[in-house]
């Protein structure tokens, strides 16, 4: 862990408390303000939903601005983005608050290539442990983002707002922690126009297969659970600081594990990493199933964290091996695009499978994806010549 990795951990950890905030807060708000029950989550979809859209032209910004010139300004848009959230709930309008967070996804955007920075950021036998240790700085967000949440939310007269006004402040100190990085500079094209083999060569390969299905499959699963928990909780009249406390856990089990993921995936690969996080993930929802108490929901929701960092991780690293250096922008971009939009339809599936079905069929929903990335990480396990970039 270089200076440079510290700070970008630093940042990944204001990033994902940024994250947890709306996640915590954005579906109770919007349940308060919404016109009808089903679309509480709508300012949850809004988040993923900008994220997605912003997919392309965080890529052009990276190309023009590079690693850091980017990312400030995601900083900048989270700042403007958490002050109209703030009005949105002081004015009570649900669509304004919808627009803040739609707006808000260009952050998460850029926010979602911190990963893939790290990985420039040390030298290539270490990139897996860069990456590991880099996503551990979430755990930062996994305490600060619930207790925030707790301690702001009556901070004004509307509620909440004072959370959204938290995040503005948090998103100041993110310009100063990213001010102080320094990224290596881009890496140099083969030829003069040269910008490597066009995206849908890229995407063809079995192993930039895997590692988008692992990281948009293990983010749909992670996000349709954990954004219903709040509702759900509410629902069965649980107060919340226990949803707070819930979530806290649940971000602990996402980031903890980087202190030593890194080193599993060294040893035994990124594939059976991978495959012990759908096992996870399964054993969440078996515990899901059995029960609505509190244990019950923060027993299942610390193993869904450390199933999605497992699932993150591996596809992560494993994508690693689908580009080259020159098309590392536009391959990047791709998969947090697939990422993006299955977050974008799993929280509007949360909000109207908890509201309509209930939680026990939210949970039955989360098996056909967990079906589909066991055959593909079989699949690839099977077949080692695929696991080769082409």
């Amino acid at each position: 862990m270089n200076k440079n990795l510290w700070l970008l951990a630093a940042a990944q950890g204001l990033f994902l408390t940024n994250n947890v905030v709306f996640i915590t807060i954005n579906g109770l708000v919007g349940l308060s303000l919404a016109p009808l029950g089903w679309m509480a989550t709508l300012p949850v979809m809004g988040y993923v939903v900008g994220g997605a859209l912003s997919t392309p032209l965080v890529a052009r910004a990276q190309q023009r601005l590079g690693r850091q010139g980017s990312f400030q300004l995601g900083l900048l848009v989270a700042l403007l983005s958490s002050l109209v959230c703030a009005a949105a709930v002081f004015v009570g309008s649900f669509w304004l608050l919808v627009a803040g967070t739609l707006v808000a996804g260009f952050y998460s955007a850029n926010g979602q290539l911190y990963r893939f920075a790290a990985a420039e950021l040390a030298a290539p036998p270490d990139r897996e442990k860069a990456v590991s240790l880099v996503l551990a700085g979430g755990l930062v967000g996994a305490v600060l983002g619930p207790n925030l949440a707790v301690h702001t939310r009556a901070l004004t007269a509307a509620p909440f707002a004072g959370a959204y006004l938290a995040l503005a402040v948090l998103a100041v100190l993110s310009m100063g922690v990213m001010a102080l990085l320094r990224f290596p500079p881009p890496p140099p094209r083969g030829s003069a126009g040269d910008s490597g083999r066009p995206l849908s060569v890229i995407a063809r390969q079995p192993v930039f297969i895997v590692a988008a299905l692992g990281a948009a499959l293990g983010y749909g699963v992670m996000n349709l659970l954990m954004a219903a928990t709040p509702l759900a909780m509410q629902v069965c009249g649980l107060p919340f600081e226990d949803v707070a406390l819930v979530l806290e856990w649940h971000v602990i089990g996402m980031f903890a594990p980087g202190f030593f993921t890194g080193h599993l995936i060294r040893r035994f690969g990124a594939l059976p990493v991978m495959g012990v996080g759908v096992a996870l993930n399964l054993a969440c929802v078996g515990i899901a199933l059995s029960g609505v108490n509190l244990h019950q929901f923060l027993a299942a929701l610390f193993l869904l964290g450390v199933g999605w960092n497992f699932l993150f991780t591996g596809s992560t690293t494993l994508a690693l091996k689908a580009w080259r250096p020159e098309e590392k922008d536009r391959a990047q971009a791709a998969i947090n695009f697939g990422v993006f939009a299955t977050m974008a339809f799993t929280s509007f599936a949360s909000g109207a499978l908890v509201t309509t079905r209930g939680w026990t069929w939210l949970n039955l929903g989360s098996l056909l994806p967990l079906a589909l990335l066991g055959a593909a990480l079989w699949w690839l396990a099977r077949a080692p010549e695929a696991r080769r970039a082409g």
